[in-house]
Order: structure tokens, then sequence, then C-alpha cells
């Protein structure tokens, strides 16, 4: 069709707002194989704060070695959030990622990344998360295989807890861990627990757990510290964000200490 003259459009004043996010920007590194976390976020995500992705490329992890191979591409990958927009905060998710090839390193390629950003890393807000609930002697239950739970073992020693007892279910693969069966892990959980922890963490993101933590608290009477829970626990208190987010485990409901 012919167009008879050039469009011309008049003149409008334009009203702003501070948009959909007003309250908060949260960007998050995911594995491209990832199926848990994203919708783990959106459901702890108070109105008002936006959570936003961008998937690394990977070769379906499991090893060690493999996850060694994924400290190329962090930093490219956090660039590509919301690239032409403001964040808060960056995290990198992998929990056995981050310990295999070194929270500093991940740190810091999450701050190349994304400079205007506070980075982060999901195992350094586990390690508030647990310090929040005022844990010292826990025990650990991961899906992983016994060379990778070798890494967790050591961050969290290193990290001065003391691990009463850590138990793999030796899986290899996110499809396999995102396929868990929440009331499994439940069970499985429990049968960890001994009295004499302060805490039980479940390593993994890709785990969904989130889905019971409240039970498996209320049953066991004591702090339950998941990934994805004490990763948007961080996240949200790094950024300001102070809500008290109920029905997801005590930590949801505390607020960033100062001296952690």
């Amino acid at each position: 069709m012919k167009v008879q003259s050039p469009v011309k459009s008049n003149p409008v004043e334009v009203r702003f707002d501070k948009g959909r996010h007003h309250r908060a920007a949260l960007g998050f590194v995911v594995l491209a194989s990832e199926q848990t976390v994203e919708s783990d976020v959106y459901k702890l995500a108070p109105e008002g704060v936006g959570v936003f992705f961008s998937r690394q490329s990977e070769t379906g992890v499991g090893s060690a070695s493999d996850l060694a191979l994924l400290e190329t591409g962090i930093d490219d990958t956090a660039a590509l959030i919301v690239p032409y927009d403001d964040l808060d905060v960056a995290c990198y998710t992998c929990n056995c990622a981050t310990m295999v090839i070194g929270e500093e390193t991940v740190t810091a390629a999450m701050r190349r990344g994304r400079s205007d950003a506070v980075p982060t890393t999901v195992m350094t807000n586990v390690v508030r998360g647990l310090k929040a609930v005022g844990a010292q002697r826990i025990v650990v239950a991961t899906p992983y295989l016994d060379e990778v739970n070798d890494h967790v073992l050591n961050f969290l020693k290193d990290a001065g807890f003391e691990v009463l007892d850590l138990q793999g279910l030796n899986l290899t693969y996110d499809r396999e861990m995102i396929r868990v069966d929440p009331q499994f892990l439940k069970e499985f959980v429990v049968s960890l627990d001994r009295p004499d922890a302060d805490a039980v963490f479940v390593c993994c993101g890709a785990l969904r757990t989130l889905d019971v933590v409240d039970e498996i608290e209320k049953q066991l009477g004591k702090p339950v510290v998941v990934s994805n829970q004490a990763m948007m626990w961080d996240c949200l208190r790094l950024a300001g964000i102070e809500d008290r987010i109920e029905g997801y485990g005590k930590l949801m409901t505390l607020p960033r200490l100062e001296e952690i």
C-alpha cells in the first residue's frame, strides 16, 4: 500500500512513574539447564521487587571437573541481565560451582559483569543465613556425587561450621535433581537430623525443598536453611528490602544481621 504522506505524531507530554519494580531489582545467573531456581525466586519476591535472569551455557554439569569449566563465561552472562538498566544485587545461583571454582573468584566475575550491583553468590547467602538463625553445628543434605560433597564439606568447615553429618543422593545431573519428590526430600532430611544439631542445611537450588521447608522445620523444631530460600533472603536484605515472608521457614522472617 502506498503511503500518502509521512506520519507525524502530535507532541504529547508523557507521564512517567517509577515502574513496576520500584523497590529493588535483583539479577541472577542460572545454569542453562536450571528449572527450579527461577520459580522459587518468583515465589519469594515481594511486590515491587523485580527479579531478572540470565542463563549460562553449560554441557550438562555433574562432576567437579565439569563444574570447574563454568568459571569461563560467568562475567559475560552476568552482563546480559537487563543490560541497559540498573540492578541492586547480582547473584550467582549454582551452589556446587561456587564451591568448586571458589567463592571469591565467582564474586569477582559477577562484579566484572555487573559493576553497578552488589555482587554475591548463593553460598555467600547460605553462610549468612546459617549465621542468622544461630547455627554452629549443622547437618547437611545434598543431591550431589561424593566428589562434589567433598567441596561442600570443606567450604562449610572453612566458613566456621561444625558439620556433624553430610549425606548426598549421588545424583549427577540437574534433570535428575529437579525431579526428586519433595515429600521424599522431607523424609530424607528428617532422617539425617541429630539432636545436637542447631540447624539443617539442604544444599542445591535444583531441589524443590522450598516446597516443604516449613513442614520440615515444624517437624524438627529447629531452623532449616535451603539454598534458594537463603539466596533470596540475603539478596533482598542486601537490596534494603526487609519484608518478613511467612511460610518458607524461619529465615525468611529475620532481618539481616549487620555483624554477619
